[in-house]
């Protein structure tokens, strides 16, 4: 990580206005839509300025109200938006969507893995969610190595980035390839896989095919993946696995779902830690904010068993509110879960509310207000 960064994380990605239903149901029964914002590298910003880091958002949006509307709400979380351009000639991306998990593969079920790393239960959880973009020639999918200079990129102690970026354009996957190519003097680089199925079959060009996040993810210090990410994006199963097709990162974050997740590191053994027993509000937002209380505990230069166990408590936050994003717990009460044996780390059981430190009693279950 880098000494002279004036920041701590610089995330750099789209984030569009979302929309999301007032009542359940299909998009075509729906009568309204409630106004929110949404984005992987966004989220992970806003999750890390609230649990009191020094971030700042790299992103193009439009000179409309929507453009206007993102940069607001992003900085009210305390994220840093002075880089973020403007574009006269191209529009904010927007998009809608039902309650529920983005698919990253085939079947009902694919795609919800990766993003409920944290979750051992899940009650009355829609699995998949239906999601309609609207992003294609938008403000974000215009950046380039040529308009996001190495000066912002470098900005930071780390850069944070994702798969989902390179899906936007030709241009957008050139920058990620000079955000995540090795050269001295870079900050420590996480890469977030995102693999996005109905992105990648959207895209027209040649380099259209989702194997090129393996090579993005090779040039990374930190790689967070899904296992059934790596399965639909590169037909690879199983961490050991995903372990041996990236044997360049330092970091490699498994994600394996309801069972917990697996780190792998250049020292030591591979390190598991389970899931956590979580009552879901709404199943949107686990994985970013995992990668968020994961490289919060990585700033503080925590053991890597502690910081897969914040990557589990950051993403409880966000699963047990409706939203994509959510209050992080009190530092204290994080860092007290965070240390608890086995045994009472097993008996946790959180739902809405427990982030409030008055419902925290580390020496008990967290049940469900």
């Amino acid at each position: 990580m880098t000494a002279s960064a004036t920041v701590d994380v610089v995330c750099l990605g789209e984030s569009m206005v979302t929309f999301v239903p007032t009542r359940s149901g299909r998009l075509a029964d729906v009568p309204s839509f409630e106004r929110g914002i949404g984005g992987a590298e966004s989220n992970v910003a806003c999750a890390l300025a609230a649990a009191g880091h020094r971030t700042r958002w790299l992103s193009r949006v439009g000179t409309d109200g929507f453009g206007d509307h993102l940069v607001e709400a992003v900085a009210a979380y305390g994220v840093d938006t002075s880089a973020v351009q403007r574009d006269r000639l191209r529009p904010t991306g927007i998009y809608f969507r039902t309650a529920g998990e983005r698919a990253v593969g085939d079947g009902d079920r694919a795609g919800t893995d990766a993003a409920l790393a944290a979750v051992a239960v899940a009650t009355d959880v829609e699995p998949v969610a239906e999601v309609l973009y609207y992003r294609a020639g938008s403000a974000a999918s215009a950046m380039s190595p040529r308009v996001v200079p190495d000066r912002d990129l470098w900005s930071g102690r780390i850069l944070h980035v994702s798969g989902i970026t390179a899906a936007l354009s030709d241009d957008c996957l050139a920058l990620l390839g000079e955000a995540t190519h090795r050269r001295p003097g870079r900050p420590l680089v996480s890469f977030d896989v995102n693999y996005r199925v109905n992105l990648w079959d959207e895209r027209r060009s040649v380099a259209a095919d989702p194997t090129v996040l393996l090579d993005l993810a090779r040039g990374a210090d930190l790689v967070f993946v899904g296992e059934d990410e790596a399965e639909a994006a590169w037909n690879i199963r199983g961490a050991n696995a995903i372990r041996a097709a990236l044997p360049e990162p330092g970091i490699v974050v498994v994600k394996q779902g309801g069972a917990g997740a697996t780190v792998f590191t250049d020292h030591g053994p591979a390190v598991f830690v389970p899931a956590l027993t979580v009552d879901i509000a709404a199943p949107v937002g686990a994985g970013d904010a995992f990668a968020a209380g994961f490289l919060s505990a990585t700033l503080r230069g925590l053991p890597v068993r502690r910081r897969i166990r914040h990557g589990h408590l950051m993403a409880a936050a966000a699963l047990t509110v409706a939203g994509d994003l959510a209050v992080p717990p009190p530092r204290a009460v994080a860092d007290r879960l965070a240390a608890l044996d086995d045994e009472a780390w097993g008996r946790l059981r959180l739902g809405p509310g427990w982030t409030e430190a008055s419902a925290i009693g580390a020496d008990r279950e967290v049940c469900t207000p």
